[in-house]
């Protein structure tokens, strides 16, 4: 036995220790983690059991909390440099399932001990690393990362907090106090909204690992149950997904399973939060979800579940009754037809083939409209037997030789050719504009020969080529109306799409403008028309003014700006929920504004033959829209609706009108915390517009008494002169008014 097995061996005797009772944990952890470390020579047999065996310890239940806190801040070292030493899938995997128990251990313990700065940093290395590994980590270790995710949402989203029972108080973000220098209150819960959209974006993204999208579901439970706060946001996502995505793709065996079980997951979930909630607000739109998912998982395995067809035998020459079982159709007798009548035979007694004769006696006159008459015939034409019209078919053909053959000349036929020009010399006229009447027809029916109503002499004649007319051009006015029609109608079908997102494409301003049908593709494909379609951006420099020239002519700026006002009214009207189509139609107004006054720049430039020339930069048409969609936005702005900052920090540029504007929602007391918010977060992460933010707060500052004491927590740490020289001010303005006393 080599020293390896033998260490393994002492390692079991005491784990086997331990799991037989919790109070040896403490005693053993510290004995056992110079052996296991990373940095301690250790074979990779040695390394794996010390992963496991921390996962396994900080996840038992049978030893307090409290210990498991000391010990955690000890076993931290260890469980980095397993992070990042160690490749192997089995300790990485069970590096991060300890780092999901401890996670919330620590939390807890830099709340209370806002000093402990080293550990804290250790944590923040360790999450760090985990959360690199979550997209690019075999799915393994990514499911484990999705169990570390969930942990860290947990701890850092508002929890239920009794001050009646703290021992009982579940670790939450309520827990920690709103000036902590170590874990800032707004910093946790933006990281917290970042990851639980993660985790969404791992549902809605690739099912092609059905492991990894029943492990986030499964994740989701747990965030319902536990935080109500995350709710609403996690249950809409949650009724957008399509479990059966795959069906699409080839009907593979991996694939049914892969979609059954999601399917299956996916139901579980929903049907436990109604079990919990029997009132909740959701659960109609989950009762709907879950019906529309019965019918589609139908239609889907239908094929699959589909009992044994019948054999493939021959029906000719069978009884009735096997004829029956088979489903085969029993050949029924031809129907009754009635003779014709002795004497000339019309076209009407030729193809009625009915013994009563009351459908030849209806009179298709009393449609007035060619339309009406159509939507009758093509479905009645569409529900003929094939087999009884091929049999009327030959009913009429048969009928119509017999009398080719059995119909004698009539005197008329005989006769000479002068007669026939006396006899047609001596008829009366009638005008080709009156109405004949059935009699008339009738007539010359009758007297017509019957080669000439064979169908093989008809057919000699060749129809003469037809050309459909030019259409003619559309004015300015009639383009208006048809461009505004079409944007309408594209916006109704957008708001009808779901809001799920496109996943596995291209980033950034060049990517393909819509490689989905679903609702980001079109605010992508109407943000483009809006702001390159009438400027010609894809077009060499040379070209770009002749482009913009020709198609303003055609009215394209007109359009484009009635593009921008339908975009605006679009997210107006629920810009909560649409503010992300806000932000992509931003950046392409803003990327235009930049494409164009680089051309001019470059045209300037090629015209002075390399002098650099100032030229006025045309006004583009960002600022413009950003502060009239904020405009519209401020009217419907809660203190409570953080997603005013989203929208802010994901603008591409910012300037002193658009902050003035949050400077003036600040004048509303409700909302005086979320300006303060969203100056601090622009000053954090914003560096740009520093300078920018810090003169807005003092003017906010000097101007509104009701945001002077939150404004001057800021300025205390980013400006505090301003304050010394207003005390400064307030101490000479004082002695003044004691002298002239």
């Amino acid at each position: 036995m080599n020293a390896s097995s033998q260490t393994l061996g002492q390692l079991e005797s005491a784990r086997s220790l331990a799991l037989g009772d919790g109070r040896y944990y403490p005693t053993i952890i510290p004995g056992v983690l110079p052996i296991i470390g990373a940095n301690a020579n250790a074979t990779l047999e040695i390394r794996r059991w010390g992963a496991d065996f921390l996962a396994e310890t900080f996840a038992s239940p049978t030893w307090p909390s409290e210990s498991k806190e000391s010990l955690g801040l000890t076993v931290l070292p260890t469980l980095l440099e397993y992070l990042e030493q160690v490749e192997d899938t089995g300790v990485i995997k069970s590096a991060v399932q300890a780092a999901a128990s401890i996670y919330p251990l620590i939390y807890r313990h830099i709340i209370s001990d806002a000093h402990d700065t080293q550990d804290w940093q250790l944590m923040a290395a360790i999450k760090s690393n985990i959360l690199r590994r979550m997209d690019l980590a075999p799915p393994g270790v990514r499911i484990c990362c999705v169990k570390f995710v969930q942990q860290v949402v947990l701890v850092e989203t508002p929890g239920i907090v009794d001050p009646r029972r703290p021992e009982q108080n579940d670790i939450s973000l309520a827990l920690v106090p709103r000036d902590h220098p170590l874990i800032p209150y707004s910093t946790l819960e933006a990281e917290a909204s970042g990851l639980l959209d993660r985790l969404l974006d791992i549902v809605h993204g690739d099912h092609s690992d059905a492991l990894l999208v029943t492990a986030t579901l499964n994740s989701l439970g747990m965030l319902i149950q536990r935080r109500p706060y995350v709710t609403n946001k996690i249950l809409s996502s949650v009724l957008n997904f399509n479990p059966l995505k795959l069906a699409n793709s080839p009907m593979t065996p991996k694939n049914k399973v892969m979609m059954k079980s999601m399917e299956r997951t996916t139901r579980a979930l929903l049907m436990n939060v109604m079990k919990r909630n029997p009132e909740g607000p959701f659960n109609g739109r989950i009762q709907q979800y879950l019906e529309r998912m019965h019918r589609m998982r139908l239609d889907v395995f239908d094929e699959s579940n589909r009992k044994r067809p019948a054999p493939v035998e021959p029906t000719d020459g069978l009884d009735p009754a096997k004829r029956q079982r088979l489903g085969a159709n029993i050949p029924s007798a031809p129907p009754s037809v009635p003779p014709l009548p002795p004497g000339p035979v019309s076209f009407r007694e030729l193809f009625t083939l009915s013994p009563d004769g009351n459908t030849a006696n209806f009179d298709v006159q009393v449609f007035r409209d060619p339309e009406q008459l159509l939507r009758i015939i093509v479905p009645i034409l569409q529900s003929i037997d094939e087999t009884k019209l091929g049999n009327a078919i030959n009913i009429v053909r048969s009928r119509y030789l017999a009398l080719s053959k059995a119909q004698p000349r009539t005197a008329i036929d005989t006769a000479p050719a002068a007669t026939l020009v006396a006899v047609d010399d001596e008829e009366e006229y009638e005008p080709d504009f009156e109405p004949e009447d059935a009699e008339q027809i009738a007539n010359k029916l009758d007297s017509t020969q019957p080669d000439s109503l064979l169908p093989e002499r008809v057919s000699d004649a060749r129809l003469a080529p037809y050309k459909l007319p030019q259409a003619p051009p559309l004015t300015e006015q009639e383009i208006q109306k048809y461009g505004d029609s079409t944007v309408r109608r594209v916006f109704g079908m957008l708001s009808a799409l779901d809001d799920s997102k496109a996943k596995g494409t291209k980033g950034g301003f060049n990517r393909l403008a819509a490689s989905n049908n679903d609702r980001d593709s079109w605010a992508t494909i109407l943000s483009r028309l809006a702001t390159r379609a009438a400027t010609g951006l894809e077009d060499s420099g040379d070209d770009i003014k002749m482009e913009f020239n020709s198609l303003s002519k055609k009215g394209n700026l007109a359009l484009a700006e009635m593009i921008r006002e339908a975009i605006y009214n679009y997210i107006i009207y629920d810009w909560k929920k649409r503010i992300d189509v806000a932000i992509r139609w931003l950046n392409e107004e803003w990327y235009n504004d930049r494409i164009q006054i680089e051309a001019m720049r470059t045209a300037a430039k090629d015209a002075t033959n390399g002098d650099a020339v100032r030229t006025a930069e045309p006004k583009g048409n960002y600022q413009r829209c950003t502060l009239k969609l904020m405009d519209g936005i401020m009217a419907f702005v809660e203190g409570t609706d953080k997603v005013l900052l989203r929208f802010i920090s994901e603008i591409p540029e910012l300037d002193r009108d658009l902050l003035n504007r949050i400077k003036k929602m600040a004048e509303d007391p409700e909302r005086i915390e979320l300006a303060i918010m969203v100056f601090q977060y622009l000053y954090m992460f914003r560096p740009p517009v520093r300078q920018v933010v810090v003169e807005v707060l003092e003017d906010m500052w000097r101007t509104n008494d009701r945001a002077k004491p939150s404004a001057k927590k800021l300025l205390v740490k980013w400006k505090p002169g301003v304050l010394y020289e207003e005390v400064k001010n307030e101490t000479a303005n004082g002695a003044l008014e004691v002298k002239a006393i």
